[in-house]
């Protein structure tokens, strides 16, 4: 049997006063996914209401490593036990009601969670594998929350749902960290000069040096003529500076031109050329 998890030392959790509540889960290694898809977010507070199967090695091994989750699940016989001292409930529902319910999407549903936090608990309430939450549940709830998914295919998986309002419970969190310390987790890397990335962008000077050495290649290899240019220099030059290259980079892609040049003889015709060239005007100069 699974033997309990060490007590965390130091989690990122921004809110333990934020319950994820599963009501009368019906396979225990949907538990085990739900206690993924929380630790991956950094949430750690798990309620099951009467459970079909819990603990058991199933939901451990689905859990992928958040066995800590489960071994500090409450486990109670009734949704009135789980919800009893929280301050606001949001239940997940994708049916609509004949008596319309507040309903809010899951990025306000993740504020809401997260305002109200902090004057008490807060529970997000999942249903059932194969029809969710009942009407007398969904009526316990303040808001029903819609995942707004495809009409036509909209039943989501359990752990699904919750890692959806996971993620937005998150991304909120990370938003409003003090000081700016949230940014390095949502700014995007996607060139030099961004944080994070590891080498400094290409100055001018050497891409211009690149695509020199770039033409001179084209030339070598009888690709490309200066005397009849067209618009192929153009051309290149527009997709590599599209690509924002980095010094590593630059670096690189002259070896590349290098070697090239090395492989066709251009190199060693070049030198002879312009050691002929010298040597006749050493001559012209006797005369």
């Amino acid at each position: 049997m699974h033997k309990p998890a060490l007590p965390i030392e130091g989690t990122d959790t921004f809110e333990d006063q934020i319950r994820i509540v599963l009501v009368e889960t019906s396979h225990s290694g949907n538990i085990g996914a739900v206690a993924r898809a929380m630790k991956n977010m950094g949430l750690g507070n798990l309620w099951l209401v009467n459970p079909s199967s819990f603990p058991d090695e199933t939901s451990y091994a689905r859990s992928a490593g958040a066995s800590d989750i489960l071994d500090r699940a409450q486990v109670v016989s009734s949704l009135e036990q789980a919800l009893g001292d929280c301050s606001l409930v949001m239940g997940t529902s994708a049916r609509g009601r004949k008596v319309p319910w507040p309903v809010i999407a899951p990025p306000e549903a993740a504020v809401a969670a997260a305002e109200n936090a902090v004057s008490g608990p807060v529970a997000l309430v999942f249903g059932r594998e194969n029809h969710g939450l009942s009407n007398d549940e969904l009526q316990r709830c303040h808001y029903h929350i819609h995942i707004p998914s495809n009409p036509d295919y909209s039943s989501l998986n359990l752990a699904m749902a919750v890692q959806v309002m996971c993620y937005e419970l998150r991304m909120h969190h990370l938003r409003g960290l003090e000081g700016g310390e949230g940014s390095p987790y949502l700014k995007p890397m996607t060139a030099p000069g961004d944080p994070g990335w590891d080498v400094p962008p290409a100055p001018v000077n050497d891409v211009e040096g690149f695509f020199g050495h770039l033409e001179q290649v084209l030339v070598d290899v009888e690709f490309h003529r200066r005397d009849n240019p067209r618009q192929l220099m153009t051309r290149l030059r527009r997709l590599f500076q599209r690509a924002r290259m980095d010094q590593m980079e630059i670096n690189i892609l002259r070896g590349i031109l290098t070697s090239v040049q090395k492989a066709v003889g251009a190199e060693d015709k070049r030198k002879s050329t312009e050691a002929e060239a010298k040597a006749a005007g050493q001559e012209d100069g006797h005369v």
